[in-house]
C-alpha cells in the first residue's frame, strides 16, 4: 500500500511544498475572486498602517522634545497631532480586522468545499475506509482541521506581512537614527553605521534561534495530539450511538477502560505539550522583558554624550522596538507556526490520499466493469480478492436478464457483501469482468439502510429529491410496508436512523423501492431483521407493484420457495489473491 495512504506525513521541511499543492485548488475555486480582493485590501491597509506607524515614531521625537524643553504650546499641538494620527490608525486597524475575518471565512469556504468535493466523488468515501490510518476520522480533517488551518493561515499570513512591512519601514528609520548615537573614547568621537540596526538584529536573532531550538518538538506533538483528539471523539460518539447495546450487555466498565486508555494517551501528549510550552515561555517572555530596556541601554551612549536629545532617544527606542517586535513575531508565533505546519500536514496528506485512492492496493488486480450493451447484468470469470483470501461463484459465465430473480448463497464470510459492492463498482479488487445495466436503473438495499439527516420525507425519497413525490404517493408506500403510523411525521426533522428500529428501517427501504420502481434491485441481507410475515409481504411486491424488476439477493434466511429463478453459490478460492486490510475492516466485507 502506498505510504501516503497509510499515515500522515511527518515532513515539516516540506511545508512550503504542501502549501503550494493546495494553491491550484484555490485558483480554480469560486472563492478565488473574493480571496484576491480581500488580500489586496489587507495589503493596502497594512501598508497604510506602516506609514502611520512611521509617522507616529516621528511624532514621538517632537512630543518628548516639547516635554524636555517645557514648551507648552508645542506640547498642546503635538497632542492634537497625536489624536489625528491615532484616529487614522484606529480606522485602519478596524478595517484590517474586518478584512481579516472575512478572509478567514472565504478560505474556510474554499477548503471545506474542496475537501467535500474530493471526498464525495462517487465511491471515494467508501474506498477511503480501506486506506489505513489516513482513512480514520475524515470528519475531523474536513471540519476541525480545515477550520484550524484556514484560521491559522489567514492569521499568520497577515501577521507575517505586517511584521515584514514594519521591519522594512523601521530598518531605514533606525539606520538613519543610528548616526546620532555617537561614542566618545578619550578625545575621539565616532558613530557606527547602522549600529542600532545591528543591535536589533542580533537581539532578535538570538531570541529566534533559542525559540527554534526549544520549540521545534511542538510540531510533532501538535500532530499527535490532533490524531488522539479525533480518536477520543470517535470512541465517545460510538458509545453514544450504541448506548443501548452497551447497557444491555453491562459493558459500561469495559467501555470506560477503553476510553480511559485513549484519554490517558491524550493527556500524556498534552502534558508533553505543556512542558515544552513552559520551556518556550522562558524564552519568549524573557526576550519580551529584556526588549523593554535593551534599546535604551544600547542607545544610552548617544544620549549621555549629548548627541541625542530626549526626543531623539525616544525615536530611537521606538524604532528599535518596532524592528525588534517585527523580528520577534517569529519568536512569539513559533508555537502557532508549529501548529500550522502540523495541521497543514494533516489536511494535505488527507487530500493527497483522496486524490491517489486509485493507487490503493495497486498490487491487487482490478475487476473490469463496463456497461452491458443490452442493459443486462453479466459476470465473466469474476474472482473477488478478500481480506481472508479470495472468492468466486460456481458458474464462471453468468448473465441475468431483465425480470429474473437471482439468489446468491454462501458460507459466512464468503464475500457476499463484497460481491454486491463489486456489482455497484465499489469493490474493484479481484479479476474478471462485470457488465452492468445503466447505473440509474440499479437500486441497492443493505442490511442497515442509510437514512440521511433531515425529514422523514427526505429519508423515504433518498437518494432522489423529496419534491419529486407527492404526499399521497409517499403515504401509500409507507402504508404498503405497514409503516402508515409514520405518515403524519413526513416533515419531522429527526435522527431517523436512531428513531426507527432495524426492521422499520428495512421496511422503509422497501418503501423507497415502491416509490422509485427501479429495473434492478440488489438486496444484501436486506430482510434479516424482519419477521416472516413482513418478509413474505415485502417479497410479494415483486409479484405485484414491482413485477418486472430484476432481483439479485444475498441472504442468510431461508429462500422463498419458487421465488428465485436461479441460485448461485459463492465459495472460497484457495489460491486467490488476498487483500490486506485493517483488522476492523476485514469481517465487515467478507460476510
Amino acid at each position: 500500500m502506498p505510504a501516503a495512504l497509510t499515515k500522515d506525513k511527518d515532513n515539516p521541511s516540506g511545508a512550503l511544498a504542501q502549501f503550494r499543492s493546495l494553491l491550484p485548488s484555490l485558483v480554480d475555486s469560486a472563492e478565488r475572486r473574493m480571496v484576491i480582493l480581500l488580500s489586496i485590501g489587507i495589503v493596502i491597509v497594512i501598508c497604510a498602517t506602516a506609514v502611520g506607524q512611521v509617522r507616529l515614531n516621528v511624532w514621538q521625537g517632537s512630543f518628548y522634545d516639547a516635554l524636555e524643553q517645557k514648551d507648552l504650546p508645542a506640547f498642546g499641538w503635538q497632542l492634537l497631532v497625536f489624536l489625528i494620527i491615532v484616529s487614522v490608525l484606529l480606522v485602519l486597524v478596524v478595517s484590517q480586522t474586518l478584512l481579516h475575518e472575512l478572509l478567514k471565512v472565504k478560505l474556510r469556504e474554499w477548503l471545506t468545499r474542496d475537501l467535500l468535493d474530493e471526498w464525495l466523488v462517487p465511491g471515494r468515501a467508501h474506498r477511503l475506509q480501506f486506506a489505513g490510518e489516513i482513512g480514520v476520522n475524515p470528519d475531523q480533517r474536513m471540519q476541525e482541521d480545515a477550520r484550524h488551518l484556514t484560521e491559522l493561515t489567514a492569521g499568520l499570513s497577515v501577521g507575517f506581512l505586517q511584521a515584514t512591512l514594519l521591519l522594512l519601514s523601521f530598518l531605514g528609520v533606525l539606520w538613519v537614527l543610528s548616526a546620532q548615537v555617537v561614542f566618545v573614547v578619550g578625545e575621539r568621537a565616532f558613530s557606527i553605521p547602522g549600529y542600532m540596526v545591528w543591535c536589533a538584529l542580533a537581539f532578535a536573532l538570538a531570541g529566534s534561534w533559542l525559540t527554534w531550538l526549544v520549540g521545534r518538538p511542538l510540531i510533532q506533538l501538535h500532530s499527535v495530539r490532533y490524531g488522539q483528539e479525533a480518536e477520543l471523539r470517535f470512541a465517545l460518539v460510538r458509545d453514544s450511538e450504541h448506548a443501548e447495546g452497551i447497557a444491555l450487555y453491562g459493558g459500561e466498565a469495559d467501555e470506560r477502560r477503553l476510553i480511559e486508555g485513549i484519554f490517558r494517551r491524550l493527556i500524556d501528549t498534552m502534558r508533553g505539550l505543556a512542558y515544552r510550552l513552559t520551556k518556550l515561555t522562558w524564552i519568549t517572555s524573557g526576550h519580551g522583558w529584556l526588549a523593554l530596556v535593551v534599546p535604551i541601554v544600547v542607545a544610552a551612549p548617544g544620549y549621555f554624550g549629548g548627541s541625542l536629545s530626549f526626543g531623539g532617544l525616544m525615536m530611537v527606542v521606538g524604532a528599535f522596538y518596532q524592528v525588534q517586535q517585527s523580528l520577534r513575531w517569529f519568536v512569539d508565533n513559533f508555537a502557532g507556526i508549529a501548529d500550522w505546519r502540523a495541521t497543514l500536514s494533516r489536511v494535505v496528506t488527507f487530500r493527497d490520499a483522496l486524490l491517489t485512492l486509485e493507487q490503493l492496493h495497486r498490487d491487487v488486480p482490478n475487476i473490469e466493469i463496463v456497461n452491458h450493451p443490452a442493459g443486462n447484468l453479466a459476470l465473466e470469470n469474476v474472482t473477488l480478492s478478500l481480506p481472508e483470501g479470495a472468492a468466486a461463484l460456481d458458474d464462471t459465465h453468468i448473465e441475468v436478464l431483465p425480470g429474473e430473480r437471482i439468489l446468491i448463497v454462501g458460507e459466512p464470510h464468503s464475500g457476499k457483501t463484497a460481491l454486491v459492492l463489486a456489482l455497484a463498482g465499489l469493490w474493484p479488487w479481484g479479476t474478471g469482468k462485470i457488465l452492468v445495466p445503466p447505473r440509474d436503473s440499479m437500486h441497492f438495499i443493505y442490511e442497515r439502510p442509510y437514512l440521511p439527516l433531515g425529514t422523514l420525507r427526505t429519508a423515504v425519497a433518498y437518494p432522489l429529491q423529496p419534491g419529486g413525490f407527492d404526499d399521497a404517493a409517499i403515504r401509500s408506500a409507507l402504508q404498503q410496508v405497514d409503516l402508515d403510523y409514520l405518515a403524519s411525521s413526513l416533515d419531522r426533522d429527526e435522527r431517523w436512523d436512531r428513531m426507527l428500529s432495524l426492521d422499520e428501517q428495512q421496511r422503509l427501504a422497501f418503501a423507497r423501492l415502491l416509490l422509485q420502481r427501479p429495473k434492478w434491485a440488489f438486496l444484501d441481507d436486506a430482510l434479516s431483521a424482519l419477521e416472516p410475515r413482513h418478509r413474505q409481504q415485502l417479497m410479494d411486491f415483486f409479484n405485484g407493484p414491482l413485477a418486472g424488476t430484476s432481483v439479485i439477493c444475498t441472504c442468510r434466511t431461508p429462500a422463498h420457495d419458487g421465488f428465485y429463478n436461479r441460485t448461485f453459490n459463492l465459495h472460497r478460492v484457495p489460491k486467490g489473491p488476498r487483500l490486506s486490510l485493517r483488522p476492523r475492516e476485514s469481517s465487515k466485507h467478507g460476510r
